[in-house]
């Protein structure tokens, strides 16, 4: 049980750091950012709500580290397992079974 939480564990931790190197390029590439232009007194207008853009932003890196922890964990479960049932069989020895002898 030991190893198997250990495996679900450090998997959650890849996959929240998989995510978190993955999904902001992701953003970017799905959602351009929008196009600054400078007016006539010099002043940059934004053609987006920047509130809206950062909440919008963070929600999804913050579901995307969701999902990744969440697939981590869940792949580290099954490696987990099949770690403890492979070392539990290699750690008990197959035992012989034995035979009574016949009185000489």
């Amino acid at each position: 049980m030991k190893t198997v939480m250990i495996f679900v564990l450090f998997g959650g931790l890849l996959g929240a750091i998989a995510a978190s190197l993955l999904v902001p390029p992701t953003l970017s590439w799905y959602n351009e950012s929008g196009f600054l232009s400078q007016g006539q007194n010099g002043q940059v207008q934004a053609l987006v709500n920047i509130p809206q853009v950062i909440r919008y932003t963070t929600t999804r890196l913050i579901k995307g580290q969701l999902i990744g922890t969440i697939a981590g964990a869940v792949l580290g479960l099954v490696v987990g397992i099949l770690a403890a049932r492979g070392g539990s069989r290699r750690a008990v020895p197959a035992a012989s079974p034995s035979v009574p002898r016949p009185p000489a």
